[in-house]
C-alpha cells in the first residue's frame, strides 16, 4: 500500500522578489514535516511554472500538467501542477501613486492596465503515476474555491493526503475526497511493465515510425535526446512513451521530461539524457552540438552530423518496420487491392498503444533470446552475484560485427537489466515468459508477418489487461466548475489560506489508524526463472563451410602425426591445417583434440612436436577477435600452461612463452569473463554432491542457475552458523580463483625476454605491431592509471617497468573481481601484497628459460644456401635469414599454375657488387628447389620500409621492399632471429655501396679489392706516361676553362668542375693531326715519348676516327698533304677539352671553319655543345650534325639579320653572322648544293636529287610531309606541315606577331615540298617572313607572296630538328637554305617519371584486383611506348630526309639526351655497318660516351647525383632499337640478348664502360687509356665490350641466326612507329627464380657444372623420363626448350662424340652449315618449303622486297622454323641431354685448338705408387688436363683442372723416378688440392709442356 499523495502545496508569484525575472514562493505546505520514506523535493516552484513566473495582463484558462523529478536515490517524483490566474492591482501603477517611480521608469510611454494577473498553482507530489486523478482531485480543489461549494477545503486536502491505495496486484479501490466526488483507482497487475495509456501511440503519431524507431536505438545506445512542444503534458507523454517501449530496459541516466528555463545549462552535460523544452527556449537548443532534438509538434527529429546512431540490425529493423506500419497504418498494405476489405480502421489509441509495444516486447525478445545461458554465477550467498558473458553472447549469436547490439550490451541500462533479471530465484513477469517460451514460435514466425502480428496482438491483449483489469468501471463522478463562475466577479477572491492544524490532525488520525492496522502481506510469487532453449550456435559462414567434416579431419589427423612422432607426414598436412584453423569449428576441434593429449595437467613435447602445436595455437589465436566471442582463447588457456618441453638443467618451457603476442591476454574483459566462469565451475562444485562428467558449457550454465535458484530458495531456512559457513567458503573460493588468476596473468603478460621490451619501450616504439613479445607495454601499461606500490623489498632495475606494468594490470583486475564478487577487505590487501611476488618469481624462472632458449638450434629451419659469386665480387654482409614475399608479378604465386614457389625462406646477401637472395619455397611441394632473385646494388632505386605478416605462424615486425631498375623487386621481411639493429646496419651498408662518394666507389673500380672500398689508386702503373699525359691534359683544361669563362658570365654553362658522376673507358681520338700547333697548350705529339707513339696509335686504331675515314669525312694524313677540296676535317680545338667539357678531344667540322671561329661560335650553345658532323650519307652526300640547343639569347639572335638598324655591330650580332656562316659552310659541303650551283629553282632541285635517288624514293618522297605532320603534332592548332598537292594550292592565312604587318595577310603557295609553318601557338615563329626581306622587298599588294618567298617552296638544303618552347621569337629568312622543323620533345623528367609508372606496371610491389591498376592500364598510363613512339618517329623523319638528299641538324636540349638518342637512332636506320656487332660498339662509344651522355648523373651512381633520381636516357634508346630488331629480325648480327645484356650492364656497374660523363672525366680519372694488358687479373674485364667478345667466342649467345648479309645493297630501314606496333619487351617483364639474372655468364657456367653433377649422381637409379615440367617465371625457357639451330649443333656434337672427332668452334660450325646451305638453294630452281613460308612470315613487314635476298641469305632449310633469334646455345641439357659445358665444346675450335699440346709424360702416383708414363692432353678450350692409358685410349683416366692450378715449377726427381733422365726434365704442377710430380723425355719438352700449361694460364 502507499499514499496517493505525499505532498499538497500552494505555490504562488512572490510579490516581494519583482526585481529581475519573477519568482514563485510556497504559500502553504502539507505536511510540514517531511515523511520518512519520501523526503520533499526541493525546487518545486521552479517546475510550476516552466517557462518562469510572471504577471500577464489578461487571464488565462487553467492549466494542468505533470512533471517529473528524480530525487538522490534515483527515485521518481510526479508533481502534478494545477496553475490558475488571479487578479491584482498593478504594483507599478501602485508605485506611480506613491511616488516611487525610478527614472528609468519614466521613459514607460506604454499604458500600464490598471489589473494584471498573477500565477497560482496547486500542486501534488507523489511517487505513484496516475494523471488522471491527480487531475481530477486539483481540479476538485480548484472547483470547491470558485463554485464557493459547502465542503471545507481542509477536508477536501486532509482527505486527498490521507488516501492509501495498493502500488499493484490489479485490485480496484474507489475513493472519494468527501465533497460528493467519486473516482475508481484501478492498479496495474504487475508493477514490473510500465503502465503507458496511449502515448506510445501519441508519440508515434507526433513523430513517424522512421523517427521514433531512431530515437529508440538513440536511448539504448546512450546518446542525448532532447524533446520540444509547446505543451507541457505533451512533453512528458512523449518521454513516458519512448520509456515505455525500452522495456525489458530500465533508463537509468537523466530524465527530465519538462526542464524549467532557468535550468537550461543542464543541456550541456557531457552525460546521455532525455529531457523535453518548451518550444518557446528553441533558439537556445540550437547550438548544442550532439544532442538529438524531436519536435513533437513539427513531427521532426534532428541528428547533429557529428552524432552517428546505431541502428537495429537487419533484418530486425525491416521487420520491425513492417510491423509497425500494420499496427499503425493497416490500410497501407491493402491500399493497392482492386477490393479492399471493409473496415480496415487501427484500433483505438489505447489498443494500438499496447500493440505498438508488443512489437517491441517481440523486438526485445529475438535480441535477447537465450541470455539466460550466459549469466555466470559468482556468489549465490548472501545475495546472487551476477555477471553476463558478453563474449560468448555475441559470438553464439555470430553478433559480434553489430554495432548496436554491443553498445547495448556495454550499456548501462542493460546492466541493470542483468543484476535485475539475473537472479534466477524471483517473480518473473512477462518478458520472462516471452524469452524463455515462446522462443521457438517466434522463430518459425519471423519471416511470416501475418503470423507475427497475431502474436503482437496476443502481446497487446496481455498489456492491456494488466493496464485495466476490470472491464467494467463504475462511474466517476467529479465536479467541474461551472462555466460562468470560471469568468464571474466571484472568481475574483484570492484563494483561501487554509487552517494548518485542522489539516494536520486529518493527517496524523489517518497515520495512527495505519500503524494499528494489520499489515496487508500480498504474498510475492517468487519461483525458478526458465532459461528458455539454450543458443544454437549460428555461424553464418555455415554454408561456406560445406567441407568442415573433411578439415576436422585435417586437424585430427595433424595432431595424431605430431604426437606419434611423424613429423614428415605432419610437415606435409601443416599448410592445410593453418588454412582450416581460419574457421572456428575447426579451432573448437583443435582445443578439444589437444586436451586429449594432457594428463595430469601436464603434456611434455619433443622440440619438433613443441613447434608444430605452438604454430597451431599461435594460428588459432591470430583470428580471435580482443573479446573472443567463441571462447577459443578460453579453451586454450589451460592448455598454454600444460604444454612444455625440457631443455634441460630442469628447466621446462611452457607454451605460454610463445604464444603472447595476441591481443586477447592484453583485453581485461576477457580475463574477466575467464575468471567469472571459472567461479561459477567452483561455486557449483561446492553445492553438487556429485560431480557429472563432460558436459556442455551450457548445461553446466543452467545446472549452476538450478543451483543458484534452490540455494536462494533454502536460504531463508539456515540457521545464521549454516549461513555464515556459506558465506565465508564461497568468499574463499572466490580468493583462492584470484590468486590462480594472478599467476595465469603473469604467465601470459611476461615477455620471455623481459629485457627486450623495456629496450623496445625506451625507444619510443609504440606501435602495436612492433613490440617483440607482448602488448604489455603499450595495450596495458598506457590504460594504467593508478599504480600501486610494490610492497615486496625488491625493486630489480632489469625488468622493473615490464614487471610494474604487468603488476599494475593484474592489482586493477584483482580490485575489479574482488569488489563485485565481495570478497573481504583483508584478503583484497593480502592479494595486493602477494602480486609483485608473484611476478617477480615468474621473472626470474622466464630469465632461465630464456637463457637456455638462445641455446636450442633455432628449429627446423632450411639451411641458409650460399650464393655463388663472380670473381672479384665480395660479401660485404653475411646472409641474414629472411622471408622473401610475394609481390605483384602472380607466376611465383602459383596463381598461373605450378605450386607457389613464394613466399621463401633463405638468406639476403650483401655483396660488393648485388644484392642477393637464395633460399627455398616455404611450400613444402617444391621445399627442395632453390629460389634465386637477385639485382646489382648500383640499380636499386627506391628502398622502403615495410611491415609483414606472413600467413605462417611467426609474426615478423620488419622488412625492406627494394625496387632494382632491372625491373625486380625484393620484398624481403627480416626472421626474428634478426636483430632490428642487423637490419639497420644493412640499410645503412647498402646504401653506402649504393651511393659511393665517388665513382671510384663503384663495383667496376673496387673489384677484386679486397671488399675495401678504395677512392683513390695507390697502386704503381706501368703506363705512367698515359697518367702524366691525362694529368697534363686535365690542368691545361682547367686553366683554360678557367680563363675563358671569366669573362663572359653571359653564357656561362653550369660548372662542372665539382660534379661527380661517371663513365667507362672508351675511345679517344688522334691528336697530332692539329693544323695549327697552339703554343699554349702542349698538343698530344708532343707529350709523348716515342716509346709510347705505338699506344697511341692503338687509341687513334679502336677510336671513332676508324668511324670517321669509313665515312670519308676526314682523314688522318698529315695536313700538308690533305687536299683542300675535300669538305669536311678533323679538328683538334677540342683537344685539351678547353671549347666543351663534354665533347670528344677530336671534331669532325667543316673546312673552311678556322678553329677561333668555332671557340666563338659555341657559346651560342648550351654547355658550348656546338654543332658537329657525326655522319654522312654515302649516296646523298647529306651529313647528319648533333648539338645542343642554343641559349635563349641565341635563338632570337640565330634569326636576327646582322643588318637590322642597331647603334653599332654588337658581339651577338658578329656571333650571329659567324653561325649562319658555319651553316652555311655545311650546306655548301653538299654536292646537291653546288650541283644547282645556286640557281634555286625548283626544277634544279629536282633533276639533281632525282638523279641521284632511285625509283622507290619517287613512291616516298611525299611520306615525308606527313611524317612533318605527326612529329609536329597535326592538331588543330598545330603547325600546318607539308602537303602532298599542287603548287596552286594555298596554305593557312597566318596573322604574324608583329602588329605592322599584322593587317596584312600573306598566302603562301605549297610547292611539292609544302613547308613546315607556324600557326596557333607558334606564330610567334614564322619562317615565312625573313627579316632581311623587311626593309628591301614590299610584298604584292594582292597579298600574294613576292617572288623570293615563292622560290623557298622547295626542299631545304638543312634542316634543323629544334624544340617548340625554345624556337618561339626567332624569323626565318627566305634566302637561307635552312628551315626548322619545332618538335616537341620529351623532356627528361617526363621520363623519369614515365619509367617510375613503368617499373609499377610490370613489376607491381603487390598484387590487385581494381581494374585500375590492371598491367595494361598501368603500361598505358605510364606513357613509356608514347615516349618510344615520340622518338622513334623523330629518327624516322630525319631518316626520311637525309634519305632525300638534305642534311639534317639536331639540336634539342643540352645535346646528351634526346639528341644522343635520335642521333644514334638514325645512323643504326640508316647505316647497315651499325646493325653489326662491331659497328653498333662504335656507334655506343663514339655517340653515347665519347659525346658525353651523362651516365653517372642520370644513373644516380654517386652520393652527388643521389637527388635527381634515375632517368634511363639510354634504356630507353636500347629500346627503340628493340621495337626496330622487331620489325627487321633479318637486319642485325646480334640478338635480342644483346640488347637486354647491354640494358642490364649499363645500370650494373660490373664493367667501367658505362661510369662518367664525358670523355674528359675518363682522361682524368685515367679510364682512357688503359691498356689490355694492365688487367689485374684474367677474370675481371674491365670493358663490357671484351667482356661480349670473349664470350662471343666461345658461346652463339648474342648472335642473331636470322641474320642475312646483304653486301649488294645499302638497306635503310623504316620501322612503323605508330603505339599499336610497339610491343612491351620482355626484358621488363621476364625472371627465372631458378638462376637469378642470366646476364653474368660467370654464374650461369657455374650452375650448370652444379647441375651436370647432380644428374650424374642421379643417373645411377633406373630409367629416366624424358618429360620436363616447365614452370613460368622458375625455369629458363630458353634453356629448357633451345631453339631448332642450338637443337642441330647439339645433335652435330653429340655425333662428332660418337665418330671420335674433336667439335668445331661454333661460328666455323655455323659458316659451314650456311655455305652449304647456299650451294643447295643455287641447286634448286624454285625457293625452298621453308624459304617460301619465311617470306610469308616476314611479308608483314612493310616495304621489303624479300624474295630477292631471301635465296643468298641462306635460310633455306628447315632450321628457321622454329627458331628463336634470342638466346641460341644457352640451353641446359634436360635430363639425359649432355650439359651446356659439354655442348660448348660443339661450337669449339678446330682439332688443333682443341688438343693444343700433348705427349707422353711420366707421373708419378699417390704415396708408395710408381712412375707411369701417360698420354696426357691439354685441353686450352675446357681449361683441363686429361691423361689417358695410350695415345689410342678414349676412355680418359683422370682430369686436372686448370682452375685449380697455382704454378708450374721445375722439380726434382723423386724416389722410383725413370732413370736416366736429366734432371730439367722433371716439373712439378701445384694445385689447390694437391702437388704433380711430372717427368718429360727431356728438359727441351719439359720446357715445352711448363709454357704450354702457362699460357693456358694467363689466357684464362
Amino acid at each position: 500500500m502507499a499514499r496517493l499523495a505525499d505532498y499538497y502545496l500552494v505555490v504562488t508569484y512572490d510579490l516581494d522578489k519583482r526585481e529581475g525575472e519573477g519568482q514563485g514562493r510556497i504559500l502553504q505546505r502539507f505536511p510540514e514535516k517531511d515523511w520518512e520514506d519520501s523526503p520533499f523535493p526541493q525546487g518545486v516552484e521552479l517546475f510550476c511554472q516552466p517557462s518562469g513566473w510572471q504577471l500577464v495582463p489578461e487571464r488565462q484558462p487553467a492549466s494542468f500538467f505533470v512533471a517529473v523529478l528524480t530525487d538522490i536515490n534515483s527515485d521518481r517524483h510526479y508533481c502534478a501542477c494545477f496553475t490558475f490566474w488571479e487578479g491584482l492591482d498593478n504594483p507599478q501603477l501602485k508605485k506611480a501613486e506613491a511616488g516611487e517611480v525610478d527614472e528609468a521608469d519614466d521613459e514607460l510611454t506604454v499604458v500600464q492596465p490598471a489589473q494584471v494577473f498573477a500565477p497560482k498553482s496547486l500542486v501534488l507530489v507523489s511517487r505513484l503515476d496516475h494523471t488522471e486523478v491527480f487531475r481530477n482531485c486539483l481540479g476538485l480543489i480548484y472547483t470547491v474555491h470558485v463554485d464557493g461549494l459547502t465542503v471545507p477545503m481542509e477536508t477536501v486536502v486532509g482527505n486527498l493526503l490521507t488516501c492509501v491505495i495498493p502500488i499493484a496486484g490489479g485490485s480496484q479501490r474507489t475513493i472519494t475526497l468527501g465533497a460528493g466526488d467519486r473516482q475508481v483507482i484501478q492498479t496495474p497487475i504487475d508493477d514490473a511493465l510500465p503502465v503507458s495509456g496511449s502515448t506510445v501511440a501519441q508519440l508515434f503519431r507526433q513523430l513517424g515510425i522512421v523517427n521514433v524507431l531512431c530515437l529508440f536505438c538513440a536511448a539504448l545506445t546512450e546518446h542525448k535526446i532532447l524533446f520540444l512542444s509547446s505543451s507541457y503534458q505533451r512533453l512528458t507523454d512523449a518521454c513516458r512513451g519512448l520509456l515505455a517501449i525500452m522495456f525489458p530496459l530500465k533508463y537509468s541516466f537523466t530524465y527530465v521530461p519538462i526542464l524549467p528555463g532557468k535550468l537550461l545549462e543542464v543541456l550541456s552535460t557531457p552525460t546521455p539524457f532525455i529531457i523535453g523544452v518548451n518550444s518557446f527556449f528553441r533558439s537556445e537548443t540550437q547550438e548544442l552540438l550532439d544532442v538529438i532534438i524531436a519536435d513533437l509538434d513539427g513531427g521532426t527529429v534532428t541528428i547533429p552530423e557529428c552524432v552517428h546512431i546505431s541502428l537495429l540490425p537487419e533484418p530486425l529493423l525491416q521487420q520491425t518496420q513492417t510491423l509497425l506500419s500494420m499496427v499503425l497504418d493497416p490500410e497501407l498494405e491493402v491500399a493497392d487491392h482492386a477490393f479492399p476489405p471493409l473496415s480496415t480502421q487501427p484500433s483505438a489509441l489505447k489498443i494500438q498503444d499496447k500493440e505498438i509495444r508488443g512489437v517491441f516486447l517481440w523486438l526485445f525478445a529475438r535480441l535477447f533470446q537465450g541470455y539466460r545461458w550466459c549469466l555466470h554465477i559468482i556468489r549465490i550467498h548472501p545475495e546472487p552475484v551476477i555477471r553476463f558473458h558478453k563474449a560468448a553472447f555475441l559470438g553464439q549469436r555470430s553478433l559480434t560485427e553489430d554495432d548496436f547490439l554491443m553498445k547495448v550490451l556495454d550499456g548501462m541500462a542493460f546492466a541493470g537489466f542483468v543484476s535485475e533479471r539475473g537472479p534466477p530465484y524471483r517473480a518473473a513477469d512477462l518478458f520472462d515468459d516471452l524469452v524463455a517460451n515462446h522462443v521457438e514460435r517466434i522463430r518459425q514466425e519471423e519471416t511470416c508477418p501475418h503470423k507475427v502480428m497475431n502474436h503482437v496482438k496476443e502481446l497487446a491483449e496481455q498489456l492491456f489487461k494488466n493496464e485495466n483489469p476490470y472491464p467494467v468501471v463504475a462511474m466517476h463522478k467529479v465536479q467541474r466548475p461551472s462555466e460562468n463562475s470560471q469568468n464571474s466577479a466571484q472568481s475574483q477572491t484570492p484563494f483561501p489560506m487554509l487552517d494548518e492544524v485542522t489539516v494536520e490532525l486529518f493527517i496524523d488520525h489517518a497515520a495512527a489508524k495505519l500503524k494499528t492496522a494489520p499489515p496487508v502481506v500480498k504474498a510475492e510469487l517468487k519461483s525458478m526463472v526458465p532459461s528458455g532453449p539454450p543458443l544454437d550456435t549460428v555461424d553464418r559462414n555455415g554454408n561456406v563451410m560445406a567441407n568442415s567434416a573433411r578439415r576436422l579431419e585435417v586437424v585430427r589427423n595433424c595432431i595424431t602425426y605430431i604426437f606419434e612422432n611423424k613429423m614428415l607426414e605432419a610437415k606435409k598436412l601443416m599448410p592445410a591445417v593453418l588454412r582450416a584453423l581460419k574457421g572456428r569449428a575447426a579451432r573448437v576441434c583443435l582445443t578439444q583434440e589437444l586436451n586429449q593429449h594432457v594428463l595430469q595437467n601436464r603434456a611434455v613435447l619433443d622440440d619438433q612436436q613443441f613447434d608444430y602445436i605452438v604454430r597451431m595455437m599461435n594460428c588459432t589465436l591470430q583470428d580471435c577477435s580482443h573479446i573472443d566471442e567463441h571462447g577459443i582463447a578460453a579453451a586454450l588457456l589451460p592448455l598454454v600452461t600444460a604444454f612444455c618441453r625440457k631443455m634441460g638443467a630442469g628447466i621446462t618451457q611452457f607454451a605460454y612463452s610463445c604464444v603472447q603476442d595476441h591481443m586477447v591476454w592484453a583485453t581485461m574483459q576477457f580475463w574477466e569473463a575467464m575468471f567469472y566462469s571459472d567461479v561459477q565451475n567452483h561455486i557449483r562444485a561446492l553445492y553438487l554432491e556429485t560431480e557429472e562428467g563432460d558436459q556442455s558449457p551450457n548445461l553446466l550454465n543452467r545446472v549452476s542457475l538450478l543451483l543458484a535458484s534452490e540455494q536462494s530458495r533454502l536460504w531463508p531456512t539456515l540457521s545464521k552458523e549454516m549461513q555464515t559457513e556459506r558465506v565465508q567458503k564461497e568468499e574463499s573460493t572466490v580468493f583462492s580463483q584470484a590468486i590462480h588468476y594472478a599467476n595465469r596473468m603473469s604467465y601470459l603478460l611476461l615477455p620471455l625476454d623481459t629485457s627486450k621490451n623495456r629496450l623496445l619501450r625506451s625507444t619510443g616504439l609504440v606501435d602495436v605491431e612492433s613490440v617483440s613479445n607482448s602488448y604489455v607495454t603499450n595495450s596495458i601499461a598506457g590504460s594504467m592509471a593508478e599504480s600501486y606500490d610494490t610492497e615486496s623489498g625488491f625493486e630489480d632495475a632489469e625488468s622493473s617497468d615490464v614487471a610494474n606494468s604487468v603488476v599494475r594490470f593484474i592489482n586493477r583486475f584483482v580490485d575489479k573481481v574482488c569488489n563485485e564478487s565481495g570478497v573481504t577487505n583483508e584478503h583484497l590487501k593480502a592479494l595486493h601484497t602477494m602480486i609483485p611476488d608473484i611476478v617477480q618469481m615468474h621473472i626470474e624462472t622466464l630469465d632461465a628459460v630464456h637463457r637456455e632458449s638462445k641455446r636450442l638450434p633455432p628449429i627446423q629451419k632450411p639451411k641458409l644456401l650460399r650464393p655463388t659469386l663472380l670473381p672479384g665480387e665480395e660479401l660485404v654482409m653475411e646472409g641474414m635469414r629472411v622471408h622473401l614475399i610475394p609481390d605483384g608479378r602472380e607466376e611465383a604465386m602459383g596463381l598461373m599454375g605450378g605450386p607457389p614457389l613464394l613466399p621463401a625462406e633463405g638468406a639476403i646477401f650483401l655483396t660488393t657488387y648485388r644484392l642477393i637472395f637464395k633460399g627455398t619455397p616455404n611450400d613444402p611441394l617444391v621445399g627442395e628447389q632453390v629460389v634465386t632473385r637477385s639485382f646489382p646494388i648500383a640499380s636499386l632505386t627506391k628502398e622502403k620500409r615495410i611491415s609483414v605478416s606472413l600467413p605462417m605462424d611467426q609474426f615478423i615486425q620488419e622488412g625492406l621492399q627494394l625496387r632494382s631498375c632491372t625491373f625486380q623487386l625484393m620484398k624481403i621481411a627480416f626472421d626474428e632471429e634478426v636483430a632490428s639493429d642487423l637490419a639497420e646496419v644493412f640499410r645503412k651498408h647498402m646504401h653506402k655501396l649504393r651511393y659511393p662518394p665517388h665513382v671510384q666507389g663503384t663495383f667496376a673500380f673496387t673489384v677484386g679489392q679486397s671488399g675495401k672500398m678504395v677512392v683513390e689508386h695507390k697502386t704503381k702503373d706501368k703506363n705512367q706516361s698515359l697518367k702524366t699525359l691525362s694529368k697534363n691534359l686535365v690542368k691545361s683544361a682547367k686553366r683554360t676553362i678557367g680563363r675563358q669563362y671569366v669573362t663572359r658570365k653571359k653564357y656561362s654553362p653550369p660548372t662542372w668542375e665539382n660534379r661527380s658522376s661517371f663513365q667507362s673507358e672508351l675511345d679517344e681520338d688522334e691528336i697530332s693531326v692539329s693544323e695549327e700547333v697552339d703554343q699554349s697548350s702542349l698538343t698530344l705529339s708532343s707529350t709523348m715519348r716515342s716509346s709510347d707513339r705505338q699506344t697511341m696509335s692503338n687509341v687513334v686504331e679502336r677510336a671513332c676516327c676508324r668511324d670517321y675515314q669509313r665515312l670519308g669525312l676526314g682523314t688522318l694524313s698529315n695536313s700538308l698533304t690533305r687536299s683542300k677540296n675535300e669538305p669536311f676535317r678533323i679538328s683538334t680545338v677540342n683537344r685539351m677539352y678547353t671549347v666543351c667539357r663534354s665533347y670528344p678531344g677530336l671534331l669532325i667540322v667543316p673546312q673552311s671553319i678556322p678553329d677561333m671561329t668555332i671557340q666563338r661560335i659555341c657559346r651560342c650553345y648550351r654547355q658550348n655543345r656546338f654543332p658537329v658532323v657525326c655522319w654522312r650519307n654515302p649516296r646523298t652526300k647529306g651529313v647528319l650534325l648533333r648539338s645542343a640547343g642554343l641559349h635563349a639569347k641565341g635563338v632570337v639572335g640565330f634569326f636576327k639579320s646582322p643588318n637590322t638598324p642597331a647603334s653599332g655591330p654588337s658581339q651577338a650580332d658578329s656571333i650571329s653572322l659567324e653561325q649562319e656562316k658555319y651553316l652555311q659552310a655545311i650546306i655548301s659541303s653538299m654536292p646537291s648544293y653546288s650541283e644547282s650551283s645556286g640557281r634555286n629553282t625548283l626544277s634544279g632541285f629536282t633533276s639533281t636529287h632525282m638523279s641521284t635517288s632511285d625509283s622507290s624514293d619517287k613512291l616516298r618522297q611525299p611520306k615525308i610531309g606527313a611524317l612533318m605532320k605527326q612529329v609536329m603534332g597535326a592538331k588543330e592548332e598545330a603547325p600546318a606541315t607539308f602537303s602532298r598537292g599542287a603548287h596552286g594550292q594555298r596554305a593557312k592565312v597566318i596573322s604574324l606577331s608583329q602588329p605592322k604587318v599584322s593587317g596584312k595577310a600573306r598566302n603562301t603557295p605549297r610547292g611539292k615540298w609544302g613547308s613546315i609553318r607556324g600557326s596557333g601557338r607558334l606564330s610567334a615563329y614564322n619562317p615565312d617572313v625573313g627579316t632581311r626581306l623587311a626593309g628591301k622587298e614590299s610584298p604584292q599588294p594582292n597579298g600574294g607572296p613576292s617572288e623570293a618567298l615563292f622560290l623557298r617552296q622547295q626542299k631545304a638544303y638543312l634542316y634543323i630538328i629544334g624544340d617548340k618552347a625554345q624556337l618561339k621569337g626567332g624569323k626565318q629568312d627566305s634566302f637561307q637554305q635552312w628551315e626548322v622543323v619545332p618538335i616537341e620533345v620529351c623532356d627528361v623528367r617526363q621520363v623519369k617519371n614515365s619509367f617510375k609508372k613503368l617499373m609499377k606496371a610490370c613489376v607491381p610491389s603487390s598484387s590487385t584486383s581494381e581494374p585500375n591498376m590492371r598491367f595494361l592500364r598501368c603500361l598505358e598510363e605510364s606513357e613509356w611506348i608514347a615516349l618510344l613512339h615520340r622518338v622513334l618517329q623523330v629518327s624516322v623523319l630525319v631518316v626520311e630526309l637525309l634519305d632525300s638528299g638534305s642534311s639534317v641538324m639536331v639540336s634539342l636540349e643540352d645535346g646528351w639526351d634526346v639528341t644522343t638518342q635520335v642521333v644514334s637512332l638514325v645512323q643504326l636506320l640508316s647505316d647497315p655497318y651499325y646493325r653489326t656487332f662491331d659497328g653498333f660498339r662504335l656507334l655506343v662509344e663514339k655517340e653515347w660516351l665519347s659525346f658525353g651522355h651523362r651516365f653517372s648523373h642520370r644513373g644516380a651512381q654517386t652520393l652527388g647525383s643521389q637527388n635527381s633520381g634515375f632517368t634511363p636516357v639510354f634504356l630507353q634508346f636500347l629500346d627503340c632499337v628493340h621495337q626496330i630488331h622487331l620489325q627487321f629480325p633479318m637486319e642485325f648480327e646480334f640478338s635480342q640478348y644483346y640488347l637486354k645484356f647491354l640494358a642490364y650492364h649499363y645500370v650494373s656497374n660490373r664493367f667501367r664502360t658505362f661510369l662518367l660523363d664525358s670523355d674528359y672525366e675518363r682522361i682524368e680519372l685515367g679510364v682512357l687509356y688503359e691498356e689490355k694488358g694492365e688487367r689485374k687479373s684474367p677474370q675481371v674485364c674491365k670493358s663490357v665490350w671484351d667482356y661480349i667478345d670473349r664470350l662471343n667466342e666461345k658461346t652463339p649467345v648474342f648472335y642473331n641466326y636470322m641474320f642475312s648479309l646483304r653486301t649488294r645493297r645499302w638497306r635503310v630501314l623504316r620501322p612503323y612507329t605508330f603505339n599499336s606496333n610497339l610491343k612491351v619487351w620482355d626484358f621488363y617483364m621476364e625472371e627465372t627464380l631458378s638462376e637469378g639474372p642470366s646476364y653474368d655468364w660467370e654464374l650461369r657456367g657455374w650452375q650448370e657444372r652444379v647441375a651436370e653433377e647432380t644428374l650424374d649422381k642421379a643417373d645411377s637409379g633406373g630409367p629416366k623420363s624424358q618429360r620436363r615440367i616447365v614452370w613460368p617465371c622458375y625455369d629458363s625457357l630458353s634453356k629448357v626448350v633451345p631453339d631448332a639451330i642450338t637443337k642441330l649443333l647439339q645433335d652435330l656434337q653429340s655425333l662428332e662424340a660418337e665418330l671420335g672427332q674433336t667439335s668445331e668452334k661454333w661460328k666455323d660450325t655455323w659458316d659451314k652449315m650456311k655455305a652449304a646451305q647456299r650451294t643447295e638453294c643455287k641447286l634448286e630452281s624454285k625457293p625452298s618449303f621453308s624459304s617460301s613460308l619465311l617470306m610469308a612470315s616476314n611479308l608483314s613487314h612493310h616495304r621489303r622486297s624479300q624474295g630477292v635476298y631471301l635465296q643468298e641469305s641462306g635460310v633455306g632449310s628447315s632450321i628457321n622454323l622454329a627458331m628463336d633469334h634470342e638466346a641460341s646455345a644457352t640451353s641446359t641439357p634436360v635430363a639425359g641431354r649432355p650439359s651446356t659445358s659439354t655442348l660448348y665444346s660443339q661450337f669449339q675450335s678446330t682439332e688443333s685448338e682443341n688438343r693444343s699440346f700433348e705427349g707422353i709424360l711420366y707421373k708419378k702416383g699417390a704415396l708408395l705408387k710408381p712412375w707411369k708414363p701417360r698420354w696426357f692432353v691439354l685441353d686450352k678450350t675446357k681449361h683441363q688436363l686429361r691423361y689417358y692409358e695410350s695415345r689410342q685410349d678414349k676412355e680418359c683416366k683422370g682430369v686436372i683442372e686448370l682452375a685449380e692450378v697455382e704454378s708450374v715449377i721445375p722439380g726434382t726427381p723423386t724416389m722410383g723416378a725413370p732413370k736416366n733422365i736429366e734432371e730439367k726434365a722433371f716439373f712439378d704442377l701445384k694445385t689447390t688440392k694437391r702437388v704433380y710430380n711430372f717427368c718429360a723425355k727431356d728438359s727441351m719438352s719439359a720446357q715445352q709442356w711448363m709454357d704450354s700449361v702457362q699460357s693456358c694460364l694467363s689466357d684464362a
